[in-house]
């Protein structure tokens, strides 16, 4: 990727460095660590965050090459939610996976930390990927912290600091969205998913390709011939600055927008939904938001983290 012209050229934290922050000797006990469960990496990755050396973390969907629609848990993914003594998921009907396995192993003790029900979504919010909008993960955050701190009461002042500074170390990423926000407000998007428009309208996007279109991809469903005429127009006619595309699902209508992208000059963005490898989240988002600044203002083409 090219270098990010200054107003976006933000101090990256490695993973290894927020996780470890205040860890000494590791517990003499395994009693001391929660067993956790991110269902997503992304929300793996934050409970790891948090809990330090006092959590053992695995994360269900962690594959960035796969088509996370598609996923079917295993046998090993079952027992690691039934020995999980906190869980975060998604909800909005996208991992739903997870209720299945936490029924097969019911636990009254376990804590469920249920995104969509943290931040008072209702069932019929459109667009499932949550992790893009700047509010989610700080609310995320402060959830795993107080369930922790409840799971093991004599190292809550740890995970208050690690929540401290995971709070600080979304700065960049938000100020990032804030300047650029300000500088670009209506800069014309299409998209072929949602996946990341949270992050797109937080940048002041106009995202221009229908919702009706972006849910039927999302949804495996063939679009209307309509609305696939006005996605080609765009993209022919120059009217958005960027494609944003889901990376991890490329099929062939996708494959045809990408092609009139770049017959018309159209640079591209590549999104993901599952965490890339060698990110943590606060990296990946400011890596997206790069990407993004890159197209509309480099004119630069970003399809791989």
């Amino acid at each position: 990727m090219a270098t990010p012209r200054p107003l976006l050229r933000l101090l990256v934290v490695p993973l290894a460095m927020l996780v470890a922050v205040g860890l000494g000797a590791q517990p003499s006990s395994a009693a001391q660590r929660v067993r956790a469960v991110g269902a997503e990496n992304e929300y793996a990755n934050v409970i790891a965050q948090i809990g330090g050396r006092y959590v053992g973390v695995t994360g269900i969907l962690t594959n960035p090459n796969t088509d996370p629609h598609t996923f079917e848990s295993s046998p090993a993914d079952a027992q690691e939610v039934g020995s999980a003594r906190l869980i975060v998921q998604n909800g909005l009907g996208y991992d739903t996976f997870m209720n299945n396995m936490e029924r097969a192993s019911p636990n009254p003790a376990r804590r469920v930390i249920t995104v969509q029900s943290l931040l008072g979504l209702p069932d019929d919010t459109p667009n499932p990927h949550l992790w893009y909008s700047p509010r989610t993960m700080p609310a995320v955050a402060r959830a795993i912290e107080s369930d922790l701190a409840s799971l093991l009461p004599s190292h809550a002042a740890y995970f208050e600091a690690n929540l401290t500074r995971f709070d600080r170390s979304l700065a960049p990423w938000t100020r990032a969205i804030t300047a650029f926000g300000a500088a670009h407000r209506g800069f014309k998007v299409a998209v072929t998913e949602p996946v990341a428009d949270d992050l797109l309208k937080a940048l002041g996007a106009d995202i221009k390709t229908p919702f009706r279109f972006q849910a039927d991809v999302m949804n495996g469903v063939d679009p209307a011939p309509q609305d696939i005429s006005l996605q080609t127009n765009l993209l022919a006619g120059h009217g958005v600055a960027v494609l944003v595309y889901n990376q991890q699902i490329v099929d062939s209508l996708t494959r045809s927008f990408l092609s009139d992208a770049r017959a018309a000059g159209v640079p591209v963005v590549g999104v993901y939904e599952t965490m890339p490898s060698g990110y943590d989240y606060q990296r990946w988002m400011l890596a997206e938001v790069r990407a993004i600044a890159g197209a509309v203002l480099g004119h630069r083409s970003t399809q791989k983290l």
